[in-house]
């Protein structure tokens, strides 16, 4: 893809489908203070669960003076234990071998620490040479500060990178950061649509 020196892959929703996990997470959280579930057609607490950062999404999810408190217990969890519920989209292995040996690819994700495991428990760690999450900003997205870190560790100017992301959130983001878009699936518009990772190697002319 012309003008394009680096590409920055947003997690849920375009690298795996992990809204089971999520949701699991969360309720793991809200079961502890005695809140009722997030049921998965509940959809738009589930969407919350699924896009948002985890400070944004129990404010969503629970009283106010609930929040500090819940945190707390979350940041003491282990999110390995849900990664068996995640799932590789289709063809991301192959995009990544791909691209990575012709791009800098980084991570930028609304979650916090559990980026690493999951990387690594699917063994695509090797394929990023950066990662930002919501603990290396003030903003998580929709604001740019994700993506313009990101920018900054890769090297490239913010005009010459490309993000794929599958929700308004993403697509906000990138907008506010100067950086092209590729809408990944079905929930979220883009001049670049992707519907599996084939596509967007079809962007870069490798297949």
């Amino acid at each position: 893809m012309n003008g394009v020196a680096a590409v920055i892959f947003d997690c849920d929703g375009v690298m795996f489908e992990s809204s089971g996990a999520n949701i699991a997470y969360y309720n793991k959280i809200l079961s502890h203070f005695s809140y009722p579930p997030v049921l998965p057609d509940d959809h738009e607490r589930a969407h919350l669960c699924h896009t948002a950062s985890s400070p944004d999404v129990l404010r969503g999810l629970m009283k106010q003076e609930d929040v500090a408190p819940a945190l707390d217990f979350a940041a003491a969890l282990d999110y390995r234990e849900f990664i068996p519920q995640m799932t590789p989209e289709a063809h991301l292995k192959e995009a990544l071998a791909s691209l990575s040996r012709r791009y800098p690819l980084a991570v930028a994700t609304n979650r916090g620490r559990s980026i690493e495991p999951i990387l690594e428990h699917f063994n695509f760690r090797d394929f990023f040479s950066v990662i930002v999450t919501s603990h290396d900003v003030e903003r998580p997205k929709p604001a740019p500060d994700m993506l313009l870190l990101a920018a900054e560790k890769l090297g490239v100017a913010p005009d010459a990178c490309l993000f794929i992301g599958d929700s308004d959130l993403d697509r906000r983001a990138a907008e506010q950061a100067g950086i092209a878009f590729a809408g990944y699936g079905k929930q979220v518009e883009s001049a670049r649509p992707l519907t599996t990772h084939l596509d967007l190697l079809g962007y870069f002319d490798l297949i």
